[in-house]
């Protein structure tokens, strides 16, 4: 853990650190890594991705530090509804991966993945419409991938091969153009890293570029943080976890139980795309929602996930530095 005497910080050689495989390639990695710290209110976790500068896993150390140092505020809810998420995964293996997330009546579709041309991922929405059936609600995720023309193109074929999209979720990279698309397009729009790794999270209200906005823990500095930009933005929120362990989507939840009004499923059911996780009762969802809880790691799933010399040698280091930029 971090020091707290004198000098900068430092971080100590029993860090908890982890590597778990997950059940399918998802955002190009096949293997999480990360960092669980403790401190007198409990498990906090940092785990940005390893693209990640420094600078920007600031917001993941503190996000962290409350966790473990202050806690979360009090719930209003006891239960929070989530969502299915289906990789870019090919349409026969839909159904499994559904499966996996029992109840859930709500699934969010991977889409423009690297190798994979439009028809692929009209296949897997057209599979994913067949085991949800009529009722179900489909989103689609497109991680910035498109410019606004292939946004507003694809965007209507994916609607009509869904059966219909509750919303598309970052289908350009740029506020600007999320606002323009938004204006073309009758699919509503939410917004993740326009906000996320934005300069200012609320210009995305300010050009009405959204009509939702998807709001995560670790990269917004905590969930304090993210209630106020809730409070500020004036959008429907949708809570969703940044491919964390139990204990970081344990923050997650108390975002999302602490929010005001919870119109959607939230994005908080992805430890079931891990292969094994740190804590022994990890939060999965049961009849489609995630009860409001804190899981702590546990000494046998942290020996299954424990990360390699080298990759424990690395978290270390990187978590020195970005703890001294915030000492």
């Amino acid at each position: 853990m971090i020091g707290r005497g004198p000098g900068p910080p430092a971080v100590a050689d029993d860090l908890l650190v982890y590597a778990v495989p997950l059940r399918a390639q998802f955002r190009g990695i096949d293997v999480r890594e990360g960092v669980l710290v403790r401190g007198t209110a409990g498990w906090g976790e940092f785990s940005p991705f390893r693209e990640y500068d420094d600078t920007e896993a600031v917001a993941w150390w503190t996000a962290a530090r409350e966790a473990a140092d202050q806690g979360w505020p009090s719930p209003v809810r006891e239960q929070i509804p989530v969502n299915a998420t289906v990789p870019a995964v090919d349409p026969d293996e839909v159904a499994t991966v559904l499966a996996g997330f029992p109840g859930c009546r709500t699934a969010k579709v991977k889409v423009a993945a690297a190798g994979q041309r439009p028809d692929d991922d009209e296949s897997r929405l057209a599979a994913v419409r067949d085991v949800l059936g009529p009722g179900g609600r489909i989103r689609v995720d497109a991680n910035g991938a498109w410019d606004v023309d292939t946004a507003a193109r694809l965007l209507r074929r994916y609607d009509l091969a869904a059966g219909g999209l509750e919303y598309a979720e970052q289908p350009c990279p740029g506020v600007e153009d999320l606002a323009a698309l938004r204006r073309r397009v009758d699919v509503p729009i939410a917004a993740d890293e326009s906000i996320r790794r934005a300069g200012d999270p609320l210009e995305v209200a300010r050009l009405e570029a959204a009509d939702v906005a998807v709001l995560k823990v670790q990269p917004l500095s905590g969930v304090r943080a993210c209630l106020r930009i809730a409070e500020s933005i004036g959008l429907p929120v949708v809570v969703s976890s940044a491919l964390e362990t139990s204990v970081g989507i344990a923050a997650g939840v108390a975002l999302a139980a602490a929010l005001p009004e919870l119109p959607y499923a939230c994005g908080l059911a992805t430890a079931g795309l891990l292969a094994r996780d740190v804590v022994g009762d990890p939060l999965l969802a049961v009849d489609g929602s995630l009860a409001v809880r804190r899981p702590s790691p546990t000494a046998a799933a942290m020996a299954a996930a424990r990360a390699d010399d080298a990759t424990v040698e690395w978290w270390r280091d990187r978590a020195t530095r970005v703890a001294r930029l915030v000492a």
